[in-house]
């Protein structure tokens, strides 16, 4: 027994552990492997929950390792690879390259915010930082993959990247509703039918990606670009 209340803790620090692999990747201009840690730790990420709520344990302790785990993988590093995305397609260094490093500090904020935040059961207020994280990580790892598209074009300015930056930052901290994709018994039928709408678009994103012939990251860039556009017309439209 007190063997199984620590699996889920150890599940999270794997998710910790994937965050600092993939920083050291980043840092190295590698963003095929700073994405897949990326994408391995989410997997833990969400694994560590599964594992909390199967076993029956849950403590004080695992809330915070986790908080602690995700401003790694899904706060640093997203900004780590931003800021070195920057210097690698503006050949150089500018303060503007700074810039995407206010992700992680909002990142921190959005999580502290989430902690204490007793609204935040079912679902979101503000940018989940996952959601974030894939957004730049994708973006990363797609424009690498091919320096020759318009968004690598994009990319070699000064303004593209800071300004996605400021506004996942943004974003990160605000008051948007925004649909959790976690089932549950409180889920009423209109967040079902909004997560039906967001599969079927991810599932078109993905058949257009495929059809052009692009790299797979594209794909998981416009799904959650889709969420995340799909998040802010049901606010504006107070769906």
């Amino acid at each position: 027994m007190a063997f199984k209340r620590h699996i889920p803790n150890a599940i999270t620090s794997m998710n910790l552990l994937c965050g600092v692999l993939g920083v050291i990747a980043a840092l190295e201009a590698r963003f095929d492997w700073a994405f897949y840690w990326m994408l391995a730790g989410a997997v833990f990420d969400f694994c560590d929950g599964l594992a909390a709520r199967a076993l029956k344990v849950s403590s004080p302790m695992g809330k915070e390792l986790d908080s602690l785990s995700d401003v790694v993988t899904f706060g640093v590093l997203p900004a780590v690879m931003m800021y070195k995305l920057m210097r690698v397609c503006t050949f150089g260094e500018s303060f503007w390259c700074y810039v995407p490093l206010v992700i992680a500090v909002f990142s921190g904020l959005r999580l502290a915010k989430f902690n204490l935040d007793e609204r935040q059961h079912v679902s979101f207020l503000g940018l989940p930082t996952p959601v974030c994280a894939m957004v730049c990580g994708s973006l990363c790892y797609f424009i690498a993959h091919d320096m020759q598209t318009f968004l690598a074009t994009w990319a070699s300015g000064y303004v593209f990247i800071p300004v996605l930056s400021v506004v996942l930052s943004a974003l990160l901290v605000s008051e948007v509703p925004m649909f959790s994709m976690k089932f549950s018994r409180e889920d009423d039928s209109l967040v079902v039918r909004k997560r039906i709408a967001f599969a079927v678009n991810v599932l078109l994103c993905i058949a257009i990606v495929w059809s052009l012939g692009l790299n797979w990251s594209l794909a998981v860039l416009l799904g959650f670009l889709v969420y995340i556009l799909m998040n802010l017309g049901f606010a504006l439209f107070k769906v």
